[in-house]
């Protein structure tokens, strides 16, 4: 296993929990906190997003185009939205999400292909 093609896209997904959570998660465990204080935590917990997305793109940059970095991590996003989503949020999944992750299969494809 080439581990120059593994790791940025482990540190892409570890990368979307932190920036799925930040930007999201308080929907539900800070429902009624104030405003200002959600942006502050949010902030925080995006800089750990940042700690895994730069080294990502950096290290993936040597193995892989800017577009195909792009695509890759909108791919990750759209999966680890759809888990944090279903398990975290309790949103069910409808079936037009699976139409949006074939289009964004569609969009791997034209990426990675040449």
């Amino acid at each position: 296993m080439n581990f120059a093609f593994v790791t940025p896209v482990i540190l892409l997904a570890i990368s979307n929990v932190f920036m799925t959570y930040a930007w999201y998660g308080h929907l539900r465990d800070h429902r009624f906190s104030p405003l200002w204080f959600v942006v502050l935590l949010s902030w925080g917990v995006a800089f750990f997003e940042y700690c895994f997305q730069v080294p990502a793109n950096r290290w993936g940059n040597e193995v892989y185009s800017v577009a195909q970095l792009k695509i890759i991590q909108e791919v990750i996003t759209m999966l680890v939205f759809g888990g944090f989503s279903y398990f975290y949020l309790s949103i069910p999944l409808k079936l037009d999400y699976l139409w949006a992750s074939l289009c964004l299969v569609g969009a791997v494809y034209f990426v990675f292909r040449s």
